[in-house]
């Protein structure tokens, strides 16, 4: 009997830390998708909420086709009109005979509209298609809102009920919501300075992200390569999956891959040793007394889909002292204070920030230099190579060591 009972507690423990694990990030521990309700109004019989979507994620961004908001009344609630959003199904309406409401959904889905919506449908922060850029790229392009109207619920705010069950979808998953909670009322400041409202009712709702919820298998790979030496370190073997004939299509000479198999599990990935979507090649390009140089290649290997708002993440002792990025842009992490050895890069918009899918335009780069200062190692035995790259918040699977292109030490200069 004490022995099924260690095991149980055993069990119980293996899972809490699991848990734990998978949903904590090192390099952006605070990170999450903060979802808040105002209620501006009351109305006959419900109220005027503003729903805002903050991205609070430093590297990990919401790319196309974009979010999908859910939840479940916990009453008989309905949404009479949105603006900025709308929800995915109607439902049954046959008891409204004049007004019809927007959706009657115990469970809606609500997705965000699209760039060209008419002004008249529009609110502040919505209307860009579900996309939503990290934190750390861009602060203005990483919250989304809209307004809904619900009828059918309480008119005071000791009467409201509030939702149940949010659920928060995004391409590639992952996302896991809390309840919701009152919190205290939200202050609004009028555009010309000289006012100050409040909304007579606050909740929030906190989404976090496991990468092994999205994915149990990795999604991308790092491959290596240096100057000195003409070898490349490929990608470890079945790094996201093994290779078959029926979940991968063969390139042809032209940069496309031959006609796609006519089955319900159709091939998108284009076959390769490691079966990633996404390969980050890492190149040292030339190395010298004061400054070395590097090449970051990243390739999409996905026939089916765009990388919109792509990130990448790379931790190596020496990007402290990056003096000059191109093609990408550069910000410096700080997941630690005492170090600052992580940088985030990211495409210029409209040139290179869409990751296309495989052919000849499914890759990005970039060309860093790296000053060298006092306390800098010499380029020899791995140093030149990144100790962790992340794609999109996901990390990458990385070669041994011991298959690294080594710099030999007659190598140090060149």
């Amino acid at each position: 009997m004490e022995s099924k009972i260690f095991w149980n507690l055993y069990a119980f423990m293996l899972l809490v830390l699991c848990s734990g694990a998978a949903a904590y990030d090192a390099l952006d521990p605070k990170g999450n998708i903060t979802i808040k309700w105002d209620v501006l109004s009351w109305t006959p019989d419900g109220y005027v909420a503003v729903v805002t979507m903050n991205n609070f994620q430093m590297y990990r961004p919401i790319m196309s086709p974009g979010w999908t908001l859910g939840w479940t009344w916990a009453k008989n609630e309905v949404i009479w009109a949105m603006s900025g959003a709308q929800a995915t199904y109607q439902g049954d309406c046959s008891k409204f005979r004049s007004n019809i409401p927007h959706s009657c959904e115990k469970n809606p889905a609500i997705v965000d509209l699209l760039p060209n919506t008419p002004y008249n449908q529009q609110v502040a922060n919505c209307c860009k298609g579900g996309v939503l850029a990290s934190r750390g790229k861009d602060p203005s392009a990483s919250l989304s809102a809209f307004q809904i109207s619900v009828g059918a619920a309480g008119t005071t705010d000791k009467t409201v009920k509030l939702p149940k069950n949010f659920t928060l979808v995004a391409p590639g998953g992952g996302y896991i919501c809390g309840p919701a909670k009152i919190i205290r009322p939200t202050f609004f400041i009028t555009p010309d300075g000289r006012r100050v409202t409040r909304a007579l009712m606050t909740w929030r709702v906190i989404c976090t992200y496991s990468q092994f919820l999205a994915s149990p298998i990795p999604t991308c790979c790092v491959s290596l390569s240096s100057f000195h030496n003409r070898s490349i370190t490929p990608c470890p073997s079945c790094s996201c999956g093994c290779q078959n004939s029926s979940n991968c299509i063969v390139k042809t000479p032209s940069g496309k891959g031959i006609s796609v198999l006519n089955k319900v599990n159709e091939a998108v990935l284009q076959c390769t040793k490691h079966m990633c979507p996404i390969n980050v090649h890492w190149h040292v390009k030339s190395n010298y007394k004061k400054y070395w140089r590097v090449k970051i290649t990243i390739t999409n290997f996905n026939y089916r889909f765009n990388y919109t708002q792509w990130t990448l993440v790379v931790q190596h002792p020496n990007l402290n002292n990056a003096t000059q990025v191109s093609s990408f842009l550069y910000k410096p992490l700080m997941p630690n204070p005492s170090t600052n050895d992580t940088a985030l890069f990211y495409g210029r918009e409209s040139y290179n920030d869409i990751l296309m899918q495989a052919g000849p335009k499914g890759n990005v780069h970039s060309d860093l230099t790296l000053q060298k200062d006092g306390k800098t190692i010499a380029l020899k035995k791995g140093w030149a190579f990144p100790r962790r790259v992340y794609f999109n918040g996901n990390l990458c699977v990385m070669p041994s060591p011991e298959s690294y292109p080594y710099l030999p030490n007659s190598a140090g200069t060149r």
